[in-house]
């Protein structure tokens, strides 16, 4: 972003620190504070106005949006920085009107009320903390997200989070306007957004776009739509739980995850997953591809509200051929990925995309029906309760048969076998009645490796090489994509109890040891006495790969 030299960036010098108290440690005077006549000595004051966002929002009781959007944070600004412009939010920076809770009691709270937990305005370190954590663990892996620019911590554990991303426009903005049927605010909206990403080089149209806005307003419409269905698959294949809904409140327009509070990374499908929000359930994870698919919908209904003025019902554009491509990306994306932790290189992973185009009956689809049988199987105990909702648990992980599979089959042509795959793959919430060698499990088991090894001998074929040789090359890569540490929901729970105990100089000091861990592998007996803070988190997230 330009903000520092970039020598500096591991070192949060006395200058810089001081830089980032006097910039970003805000609170602001609200409409409490007003009714109060509180007065504040000029000196204290920063000066001009700072601006919470509106935004549509499910926990507010006004479905049009009218009283909803950043309840407790503000937007600092932008930054542009060699053509690229950088939105920075903060969040924690008082109470606002926007809040649910203003909206629910119809009054306005003090920041930092005791008495009031969601409405006073604050975060926790712990939130500023899980943010920051899980969002460069994410970034690192290549998913779309918002960045944490700082993180300062108060005595008595509050604290603001600074976010910094290239475009922090939610679909709920665009939705606020679209929900009112204000045409005209809608309008202004989406040209903002569009010449947002214009002049951040990600949607290609003229400069002089707004004389004739149709083409940019279509072409912006099926980027949002592809961000979207992209954006699914990655969650659906990685395990990643993002709340998606009609709002669209925790995302971004490009796809990117915003707000970390209801953001839950798992090792394993489990897909009955859902986050109890108090008055309010989400919807489960293995139901995200509907719900982004019904975000597409209304950016469908957005695009036809902008060209005729007329705002139609939703159920109108369920058929829209804009979804088909929905669903095509979404399909390329997933199986794209998944082949990716295979261990096939992309130049394969094309190839057999392609070829399924031209015979749906291929390997590839008979291995997509086999990855299902297996990863979808949920423990037998059914629905439990978790501390942040309810979860049915999954009894496989597929990651270590992507690992481990090719070396079993290198040593014999004979098959692996059922037993030896179940206990191999199973993962800690596996009962012994999941793993009970029925005969639909040992066919599912079977039927995976055969189409594993069809899969391999077929793009062998293509490419003109031996199977052992290509097998040989995917075991080396599936080594290197399915080792890496993956920061769980208990995972980062255990590293901020560690990180809140230590003193702020060695928190600093670790954080950025302990994303290097993450996104390098560095093993225990590669971390050297003095990284034992590094040591000790990375030992916790470990014991968390196949957990919630």
């Amino acid at each position: 972003m330009g903000l520092i030299p970039s020598s500096n960036v591991s070192e949060l010098t006395p200058e810089l620190e001081k830089v980032i108290l006097n910039t970003f440690s805000l609170v602001i005077i609200n409409e409490w504070d007003q009714q109060q006549r509180r007065a504040f000595p000029k000196s204290q004051m920063m000066p001009g106005k700072y601006m919470a966002t509106r935004y549509l929002q499910l926990q507010h009781p006004s479905r049009q949006g009218r009283t909803s959007g950043d309840g407790r944070g503000i937007w600092n600004g932008e930054i542009r920085h060699r053509g690229v412009t950088w939105d920075v939010m903060s969040s924690g920076t008082g109470a606002t009107r926007l809040s649910p809770a203003v909206a629910k009691e119809g009054r306005f709270f003090r920041s930092g009320d005791p008495q009031v937990c969601y409405g006073n305005g604050y975060n926790t370190i712990t939130d500023g903390l899980a943010a920051a954590l899980m969002s460069e663990s994410l970034y690192r892996e290549g998913v779309s997200t918002e960045r944490t620019l700082a993180l300062i911590r108060f005595p008595g554990g509050s604290s603001i989070n600074v976010r910094a991303g290239k475009n922090l426009l939610r679909p709920s903005h665009l939705f606020l306007p679209l929900k009112q049927g204000d045409h005209q605010g809608l309008i202004e909206a989406v040209h903002y957004c569009i010449e947002r990403e214009r002049l951040n080089g990600n949607l290609v149209i003229p400069k002089d776009w707004r004389t004739h806005p149709r083409e940019a307003e279509q072409l912006f419409c099926e980027k949002v739509v592809q961000n979207f269905a992209r954006a699914s698959a990655r969650f659906r294949s990685d395990q990643i739980f993002c709340w998606l809904d009609w709002d669209g409140d925790n995302i971004l327009c490009d796809g990117g995850i915003i707000d970390y509070g209801s953001i839950r990374r798992f090792g394993a499908y489990h897909r009955g997953y859902r986050y109890d929000d108090g008055d309010r359930w989400s919807t489960r994870l293995g139901e995200q591809k509907e719900r982004a698919r019904y975000i597409a919908q209304t950016f469908v209904q957005i695009l036809d509200f902008l060209k005729t003025g007329t705002k139609k019902p939703i159920r109108d554009f369920s058929h829209d051929p804009i979804l088909d491509l929905f669903d095509r990306v979404h399909e390329e994306a997933l199986w794209s990925r998944n082949l990716w932790k295979v261990g096939l290189s992309e130049r394969e992973i094309n190839l057999l995309l392609d070829s399924e185009q031209k015979n749906p009956s291929s390997a590839l689809q008979e291995f997509k029906c086999s990855i299902a049988a297996i990863e979808g199987r949920q423990s037998r105990k059914g629905i439990r309760s978790v501390p942040d909702g309810e979860v049915s648990h999954g009894v496989f992980s597929l990651k270590r048969f992507f690992l481990h599979y090719p070396q079993l089959w290198r040593g014999s042509q004979e098959w692996v076998g059922s037993r030896k795959l179940s206990e191999l793959c199973r993962t800690e919430y596996a009962t012994r009645r999941d793993l009970l060698q029925t005969p639909p499990l040992r066919f599912a088991w079977r039927r995976l490796e055969q189409a594993y090894r069809n899969l391999n001998q077929e793009c062998a074929h293509r490419l003109g090489v031996q199977t052992r040789q290509l097998m040989a090359q995917w075991s080396m890569r599936a080594s290197q994509r399915n080792r890496t540490l993956i920061l769980t929901g208990d995972g980062v729970l255990a590293a901020m109890e560690i990180l809140i105990r230590l003193s702020s100089r060695r928190a600093q000091r670790s954080i950025p040891q302990i994303l290097d861990g993450l996104s390098m592998k560095l093993l225990r007996s590669e971390l050297t006495r003095k990284d034992k803070d590094t040591r000790r988190v990375l030992l916790e997230i470990e014991r968390y790969q196949d957990g919630i």
